[in-house]
């Protein structure tokens, strides 16, 4: 007979000890955090040959991977629309911006044929939070009770903190929220800090065996340049020598990476002036200096996420994908004017303090909370909350480095994004490139296919449309992708690419479509036009284009009219 060292009690006590371990899961669904940043280019990272400081991104691509074709929509709202739902945005209501324009595809409201990452990762188990931008909806933040049929918690959510509406003060932001109802900020606030302090208070306060699911949509570098004074101050006189330069040593950070291809041509400036030709060099130069600054205060915010994770244990059996929503911003938001507040009705003279629980309401807030006029105009020093101001064309063009256009259109410049993946339980490859061109419809796929969830044909009695991605896991695993064509359409911009070849167009005013194509291997700076000597390939993709566009019930940006 075997004598056994068998102890209930020490059985009773791991039993007790594992159920008191809340920080650990006890399954092998991954925990996944979605986060993306706010109009920003997609060489202004460190990791993808940029200059600003973003130690903690550059360590999860180091020890993981980077896409290099990946893309967005080119705009803030629709591009939300697309990537929680796994559809083009026209297909999940948002085709332009938050506006009805009077069809399913333009409610600017997100539709209830589609679902959210959120409601599907719940149906498997999942805890969801946010911590961010939502943008999918119309706000009203002025009804002391709106419409909140698509607000976060109505859309899969557990927990919510953020803003509903697009753009901001960092400092006072309209239509915060937590939850379901407006809050007013503390007098310390600053919106990105925020953001990445409630996705920390939400891991650390999931006591659960439950995996989670949290989206983090920061507003940087949305405009207005608003950032901390000692963030502004690690890049003072960094950008002095201009947009130039910034230029040429991105693009060749980027070869040394080999992120690029040396044919791959630097774009031209987009009549852009020289830096030795431009006055008011050193306010040109604050600007870039606050848009660093917000990034970097970015990066701080997800080493505090990345940090949580690692204090309770989670952090290698959790999904994290970093993305951007489009190109870098070449609005001239509060820059057209001389200095002066930002208001016509304002008197910049006179002084009106909000109540401290008055809820911010405008966009453009008229005053700062202690009563200053909200200034804008060529030349003020940007950064603080009674500026309002954008950074301007030129920094865009190099935050755009090496690409074309901006966000709005189509050209890569406009829709190409980094796309960070790290999961050490789930990814053996570390700091490796993917090169397989992806789109925002396929995040959806991915935490369906890593979760082991279902996508529903219906869903609270609608029926769903079906989902457009594809899982990325193959590519995680250096499996090509089956090849597939991908599409976009922004305002008129429209593009579709198939393996290399991508055709694009940008509309004007002044003319009808005019179709480029583009040998995206050869040539992704879109710089060597190929349709005079393509012309089959040309009508081969525009068919594609078309077929497309029907069946999202695109509207051509003219008149409103259906694609044929």
């Amino acid at each position: 007979m075997i004598k056994s060292n068998f102890n209930p009690f020490v059985l009773v006590l791991f039993f007790v000890l594992t159920a008191c371990n809340t920080g650990t899961q006890q399954n092998s669904q991954p925990n996944i955090i979605l986060i993306m940043s706010d109009d920003m280019g997609y060489s202004d990272i460190g990791c993808y040959g940029g200059v600003i400081n973003t130690p903690v991104l550059n360590g999860l691509a180091e020890n993981g991977l980077r896409f290099t074709q990946f893309y967005n929509t080119a705009r803030c709202c629709p591009t939300r629309a697309s990537l929680i739902t796994g559809l083009y945005q026209h297909q999940a209501g948002v085709g332009h911006m938050m506006k009805d324009r009077g069809s399913d595809a333009y409610r600017g409201d997100l539709s209830k044929n589609a679902v959210t990452i959120a409601e599907v990762l719940k149906q498997a188990g999942y805890s969801t939070y946010m911590s961010g931008k939502w943008h999918v909806t119309p706000l009203e933040p002025s009804k002391t009770n709106p419409s909140k049929h698509n607000w976060p918690l109505q859309r899969g959510f557990d927990k919510f903190f953020g803003t509903i509406h697009g753009a901001g003060s960092f400092y006072d932001p309209n239509s915060l929220t937590r939850d379901n109802e407006f809050i007013v900020p503390s007098e310390d606030f600053y919106y990105t800090d925020a953001i990445s302090d409630n996705a920390v208070k939400f891991i650390e306060e999931h006591n659960s065996d439950k995996p989670f699911f949290i989206y983090i949509p920061y507003t940087a570098a949305h405009w207005p340049m608003h950032a901390k004074p000692a963030d502004i101050a690690k890049y003072k006189g960094q950008f002095d020598d201009g947009w130039d330069v910034l230029r040429e040593t991105k693009y060749k950070n980027m070869l040394a990476l080999g992120l690029i291809k040396p044919e791959w041509k630097l774009t031209e400036k987009d009549n852009i002036p020289d830096w030795e030709e431009v006055e008011l060099k050193q306010w040109y130069s604050s600007l870039m200096e606050v848009y660093a600054a917000m990034v970097d205060c970015m990066d701080q915010g997800i080493g505090r996420v990345m940090n949580t994770l690692d204090k309770k244990g989670i952090k290698d059996n959790t999904l994290v994908f970093f993305l951007q929503d489009n190109g870098g911003c070449a609005e001239q938001f509060g820059l057209k004017q001389n200095i002066g507040p930002y208001h016509k009705d304002v008197e910049p003279d006179v002084i009106k303090p909000m109540g401290i629980d008055e809820f911010q309401t405008e966009m453009v807030p008229k005053y700062t909370r202690d009563g200053r006029p909200v200034m804008g105009g060529r030349g003020l020093v940007p950064g603080a909350d009674n500026t309002y101001l954008s950074y301007d064309k030129p920094w865009a063009n190099a935050s755009n480095t090496p690409f074309r256009m901006y966000k709005h259109w189509v050209h890569e410049g406009g829709i190409s994004t980094p796309l960070i993946v790290h999961w050490p339980a789930g990814i053996k490859a570390k700091n490796e490139f993917r090169g397989h061109p992806g789109h925002l419809i396929d995040i959806m796929a991915t935490c369906i296919d890593v979760a082991g969830a279902t996508y529903p044909e219906t869903f609270n009695g609608n029926n769903i449309t079906p989902l457009e991605g594809m899982s990325l896991v193959q590519a995680f695993n250096n499996q090509e992708l089956p090849d597939r064509p991908l599409f976009w359409e922004h305002e008129g911009n429209k593009a579709v690419r198939l393996g290399k070849y991508k055709l694009v167009s940008r509309w004007t005013k002044a003319a009808e479509y005019s179709w480029e194509l583009y040998d995206l291997e050869a040539d992704r700076s879109e710089t060597n036009n190929l349709v005079e000597l393509m012309p089959e390939k040309v009508t081969e993709l525009e068919v594609l284009w078309k077929k497309w566009a029907k069946k999202a019930k695109v509207l051509t940006w003219k008149n409103s009219q259906l694609i044929e």
